[in-house]
């Protein structure tokens, strides 16, 4: 029987779809078709409507299809009708509601970069993507039983990733003042065989792009060239090789439903992390002087000062995209001009795209600026980088309260960083305790926190000097190996 429960993802739904030799699917077509049905109702009464219109829309994976016939059974067996978009990107599902498209909510079919035999679903109103507590109380809905009533409802198609897009390219047009702003360009965009080919037929190309040397831009839901993720080495590795071997002006890399986004220079150096927030926050404070950027937690000091040296200011928040995106909403709400919520997993959502995390509309962006000034990687030539980063992740053993275990160590931690004289713990932050280290002792500083979901402690590290991290993350290593609950064979290896 499924935990409904267990399919909670922060703000989505997460499961297996396929089964595997690791085990069963628990994201079965019943499970699914028993979610959409409590979406249905759950938002009968959000809405105030008798009867709504949803749409259904899905990424490239292989069980995409079967999962969104019983999102449409579960929807029309309680009398609504659904707009069945076909493949999509996790944006445009969003979009398609603030349109005259027709449908009061939607639903998107992905799991965004995770393996093959995963699945999920994410949910929109008018008003943007659910928060953690409706989707609790969907989940919860869907595990009790439910009452027909009505005559069933009907399923139509209809694509709208054409007019997505269109809107992207008209932005560009205006924002430029030309037909064809990229004509001279060569433009490569790795789509890792998720949904996100689009961009080079109906953004690129109509705009005047070169975009010969693409690749993987055939939805392929087995994944076969690399994960779809920005922050994939592998991944990112390829683009960067793509865009060296056809001498391109620029790089783009999406993860699989296109809420994610990473960039690459002409000479094949990532644009990623902490170099796309500084390079978008750079064009932002461009425009408007005096912006808050809320960012997650593991960026570096050097952004920091980068930011700030543009008049800029920088909140360091919570991660996670809903963290960073709710924030950036209470300052404006409160007066504090705050453009931009982003990640370094390439999470991005300004404000005048109503804060909706778009991989698509972040590279739009850049592409502007890309057009008015020809070259963007100058834009960020005086950001102050690490010479070494890393991160860490250590498991807890299995069966233990690790939320409980995972706060006493982190409290643990600070109180040891207090005793230190060579350690300040970072007084602004909201997330774990993030501690810097003196020159002689590793020159960096170290965040221990928890995942929002799972049960693991990452640690993100960084030096300013080569071979300082060695000394920070030792040092945390002779720390947490106390702790038998944790697992720090990770640790034990990088500094080995």
């Amino acid at each position: 029987m499924t935990d409904y429960l267990a399919l909670k993802n922060g703000t989505d739904v997460r499961g297996t779809a396929l089964k595997t030799e690791k085990g069963d699917a628990d994201l079965t077509e019943y499970a699914v078709s028993r979610i959409a049905t409590a979406f249905y109702l759950w938002a009968k009464n959000y809405t105030g409507k008798q009867k709504l219109t949803v749409a259904v829309g899905y990424d490239s994976r292989i069980t995409a299809k079967t999962l969104a016939s019983a999102v449409c059974a579960g929807i029309t067996d309680f009398g609504g009708d659904v707009i069945l978009t076909g493949l999509s990107s996790t944006p445009s599902m969003f979009m398609l509601l603030q349109d005259d498209f027709g449908a009061d909510v939607s639903i998107m079919i992905t799991a965004s970069h995770l393996p093959m035999d995963k699945n999920g679903l994410k949910f929109f109103v008018k008003e943007g993507g659910l928060e953690g507590d409706d989707i609790r109380d969907i989940l919860a809905a869907a595990a009790a039983p439910f009452v027909r009533s009505g005559p069933r409802g009907a399923v139509t198609e209809c694509s709208y990733i054409e007019k997505y897009a269109a809107g992207l390219v008209e932005k560009v047009r205006a924002a430029t003042g030309a037909e064809t702003p990229l004509a001279g360009k060569k433009i490569v965009v790795d789509a890792g065989n998720g949904a996100g080919g689009f961009y080079v037929d109906l953004v690129l190309k109509p705009l005047g792009a070169d975009t010969e040397g693409s690749q993987f831009l055939e939805p392929d839901g087995t994944f076969p060239n690399h994960i779809p993720n920005p922050e994939n080495r592998e991944a990112m590795a390829s683009v960067c090789a793509a865009v060296k071997a056809s001498g391109a002006d620029f790089g783009i890399i999406f993860d699989t439903d296109v809420d994610r986004a990473g960039a690459v220079a002409p000479t094949g150096d990532e644009i990623n992390r902490n170099r796309l927030i500084a390079l978008i926050s750079a064009i932002l404070l461009e425009e408007k002087a005096g912006a808050t950027i809320v960012t997650d937690s593991v960026t570096s000091d050097g952004l920091a000062a980068f930011i700030a040296s543009r008049g800029g200011v920088q909140r360091r928040f919570k991660r996670g995209y809903k963290n960073v995106i709710n924030e950036a909403k209470r300052l404006n709400a409160e007066g504090v001009y705050s453009p931009l919520a982003i990640e370094t997993s390439g999470h991005a959502a300004l404000a005048e795209n109503y804060f909706l995390d778009d991989g698509a509309y972040l590279v739009t962006r850049l592409l502007i600026a890309l057009a008015q000034k020809g070259d963007l990687e100058s834009m960020i030539k005086d950001l102050p980088e690490p010479a070494e980063a890393e991160e860490v992740r250590l498991a807890f053993a299995p069966d233990t309260d690790f939320k409980a275990l995972g706060g006493k160590v982190i409290d643990d931690f600070r109180a040891y960083a207090e005793e230190k004289p060579y350690l300040t713990v970072v007084p602004e932050n909201f997330e774990g305790v993030r501690v810097n280290f003196d020159k002689e002792h590793g020159d960096g500083w170290a965040l221990v926190r928890m995942s929002l979901h799972e049960p693991i402690m990452p640690i993100n590290a960084e030096s300013n000097t080569a071979g300082g991290n060695a000394a920070i993350l030792k040092e945390l290593y002779e720390f947490l190996k106390g702790y038998d609950f944790l697992n720090t064979e990770n640790l034990q290896k990088i500094i080995q």
